[in-house]
């Protein structure tokens, strides 16, 4: 998240509202901390050679000088083009870089109702020729107003942005998260609660279990299935089973976004809906 909105009231630590500089900065000390973090690896990787040399590890070793060869012309790892082989071992080690990147860009509340703020162009180019991610335009101020106006009221929040002229930003602002993380939600539903699970996009249906419980991918024996679309259309389980809508899936099922699971597992006697 990055400040463009003036504010005397306001200090920012650099003096003054540039935030161009700002993601510049952000940059710079996340692949810094990826530089040391390729210290302590080279490290471990040339340990592991010592004691046996094999070719697994020399591999990995070219495959991080290419890492720090990259990060020093203030490349980030995500930018890079790795084979599937190069993914499955940079994935072993979480760099900072290589983390998916949405620009949150935080205006007064005027100028976000207005649409009107002049960084934003500048910044929308800066990303587009020298960096790589989305970049949403938003108002904290104008966001903490419509929270504050019911914090569990939707329709008092919609009233609320409304009025002021515009309309919230934090939907958007979660999916995009989502969508660049290339996560997705699933349901579990029964008559004490219903909840929503965070699941790898292409995941299938014993991995969707394990978010739960690891017993409900070790035990799998199917999921039941219906989307969240067809439960709301005919109005309940059964109107969706009597519709021909309600499906049995096997380990290979591939769960999508909104499905609703009734898992089964053996072993332990347990199910989750």
């Amino acid at each position: 998240m990055v400040r463009a909105f003036p504010n005397e009231e306001v200090v920012h630590e650099e003096g003054d509202v540039d935030p161009i500089r700002d993601i510049q900065i952000i940059n710079t000390e996340l692949i810094l901390k990826d530089l040391q973090h390729i210290e302590r690896i080279i490290v471990d990787i040339n340990a592991r050679i010592k004691r046996k040399k094999e070719k697994k590890d020399e591999e990995e070793l070219e495959l991080i000088g290419v890492v720090e060869a990259m990060l020093k012309e203030n490349k980030f790892v995500k930018d890079g083009l790795w084979s599937a082989k190069q993914i499955e071992m940079l994935n072993n080690h979480l760099f900072l870089t290589s983390k998916p990147v949405v620009y949150l860009v935080n205006i007064g509340d005027t100028q976000y109702v207005k649409k009107q703020n002049a960084w934003l162009p500048k910044i929308q180019e800066f990303i587009k020729t020298s960096v790589t991610g989305a970049m949403i335009p938003y108002s904290a101020e104008f966001e903490s107003q419509v929270v504050d106006a019911g914090k569990d009221d939707k329709e008092a929040q919609l009233a609320k942005a409304k009025e002021l002229g515009g309309v919230s930003m934090i939907d958007r602002i979660i999916k995009a998260g989502y969508k660049n993380l290339n996560l997705m939600n699933f349901f579990t539903a029964g008559e004490d609660e219903v909840r929503s699970w965070t699941l790898r996009v292409g995941s299938k249906a014993p991995k969707a279990g394990a978010v739960i419980h690891t017993d409900f991918e070790k035990f799998f024996i199917c999921a039941e299935v219906m989307t969240y679309a067809d439960l709301i259309e005919h109005g309940s389980e059964q109107e969706v089973k009597a519709n021909g809508l309600y499906r049995q899936q096997g380990k290979e099922y591939e769960v999508k976004d909104g499905d609703i699971l009734y898992l089964k597992i053996g072993a332990t006697q347990g199910t989750k809906k």
